[in-house]
């Protein structure tokens, strides 16, 4: 039987945004495999989180690219990145709380990479008018990732719909980080 590497891992962040302390076993069960193939993929726990890691940065390094951030204005290319966004939410979710990330090199270029990018899509709505200035892109950033994890939890645990989801972040974020015409 071949092993979906993706979905192992998806199911482990799902499992382990939960709980921290799932074990290894419960995860091999989640994923519906042995607890042996699981120890073939990913040689222990540390292995897991760094795949966990890598594919993080990959998925969102996507759906950054996919929401073409660069193009009209910083509000829509913000809510086309919340959409494309809503595919990693749960493995989003599991690496903006787990205390191990930011170990390495490669890892930390790689999330410094993708802060980078959405710092530049806030400050650029902020240039252009469109977001309030009092508010700091790198807050705007930290903000993001979080909204984006709570709203994961909250479509997992059922007290939102995922068709919800999307709505949510953006009306919250963009409604609350939005600069007031009015004076």
């Amino acid at each position: 039987m071949a092993v979906d590497r993706e979905q192992v891992l998806t199911q482990a962040a799902a499992l382990l945004a939960r709980r921290s302390t799932t074990s290894m076993d419960e995860i091999a069960r989640a994923a519906g495999i042995s607890r042996a193939t699981l120890h073939r993929h990913f040689a222990g726990r540390d292995a897991l989180i760094r795949a966990l890691e890598q594919l993080g940065i990959e998925q969102f390094t996507q759906a950054m690219d996919a929401a073409r951030l660069d193009d009209g204005p910083a509000p829509d290319a913000l809510r086309r990145l919340i959409t494309e966004a809503e595919q990693v939410a749960g493995v989003l979710a599991f690496l903006f709380t787990e205390n191990q990330l930011f170990e390495g090199e490669e890892v930390n270029a790689g999330w410094a990479r993708l802060d980078a990018r959405l710092h530049a899509l806030f400050r650029r709505g902020q240039e252009e008018g469109d977001l309030r200035i009092d508010l700091s892109a790198a807050w705007l950033t930290e903000a993001f990732y979080g909204l984006i994890g709570a709203a994961a939890w909250a479509v997992h645990e059922g007290r939102v719909a995922r068709g919800e989801l999307n709505h949510s972040i953006a009306e919250l974020l963009l409604g609350g980080i939005r600069r007031s015409m009015e004076k």
